[in-house]
């Protein structure tokens, strides 16, 4: 049974990547919802914790895995290609 929710969870998230040039990528808002967050505010604090973490280990800030741009830039750019 877990692993049927593990299946369907990882097609879920897979279902809301998006691609410009090949490299992938997710809005942090549509993620809210999938993993269960219903107020933005308390995801953006386990966002800011994955920066801390990453910066803990040493993650490289110049290929960093959090972008900051809106949706509507976002959109733009996917429309504009």
């Amino acid at each position: 049974m877990k692993s049927d929710i593990i299946i369907q969870l990882h097609k879920n998230f897979e279902d809301y990547a998006h691609q410009i040039d090949g490299e992938e990528y997710w809005f942090a808002r549509d993620l809210q919802g999938l993993l269960g967050y219903s107020k933005w505010e308390n995801f953006a604090k386990v966002i800011d914790k994955a920066k801390i973490a990453c910066q803990t280990a040493g993650e490289n800030r110049d290929t960093s895995l959090f972008y900051v741009i809106s949706r509507e830039k976002a959109l733009q750019q996917l429309f504009s290609l």
